[in-house]
């Protein structure tokens, strides 16, 4: 069960550990400005696990926050991941089945490159679609499953992609 600051045990784990993560807006603030300064990376993570009465059902949470992206100093991007999102209806964080997997994009020369975290997932279990400007990702292993649309630089087509999937990484080639 969590504790509170003061090391007690919360009442409600749920949002105790949501709480965690909320708690340290301020420090995320003060971090947010040194990337707008340095142009750099932030990335935050965590787990929260008895969220049911069974004790069985975890929520994973995180982000990555880059700034200063292609040389521009006021370019900021935050990309969320894992399977706690806000409920649109009540407001409140809930924990969703599929999870959506940390990624990164890189701009070659002569191509694109995504690279996909999924911890659990082999090739066999990938499947990727891109319409136009689109990469839709979707895996699924057990109960492990994950899900996320890529926004691209351009329009690519799916004879210009290939992909591995090793270990959990994936990447993805798009040619141009």
């Amino acid at each position: 069960m969590a504790k509170d600051q003061s090391g007690r045990r919360a009442k409600d784990e749920g949002s105790a550990g949501l709480g965690s993560l909320l708690g340290g807006l301020g420090t995320l603030l003060e971090r947010l400005s040194e990337l707008a300064d340095k142009g750099a990376e932030l990335r935050r993570s965590g787990e929260i696990s008895g969220l049911d009465p069974e004790g069985k059902l975890r929520g994973v949470y995180g982000f990555t926050i880059r700034s200063g992206l292609k040389g521009r100093e006021s370019e900021v991007q935050v990309q969320p991941f894992g399977n706690v999102r806000k409920d649109e209806r009540t407001g409140k964080a809930v924990v969703h089945e599929v999870r959506e997997p940390m990624v990164d994009l890189f701009e070659e020369e002569d191509h694109v490159l995504v690279v996909a975290e999924l911890p659990g997932v082999g090739q066999e279990d990938v499947q990727l679609e891109v319409h136009e400007d689109i990469l839709s990702l979707s895996a699924s292993k057990d109960d492990t499953k994950y899900r996320k649309e890529i926004l691209l630089p351009r329009a690519f087509t799916r004879e210009k992609m290939s992909y591995t999937c090793r270990n959990g990484v994936l990447r993805v080639r798009l040619t141009r």
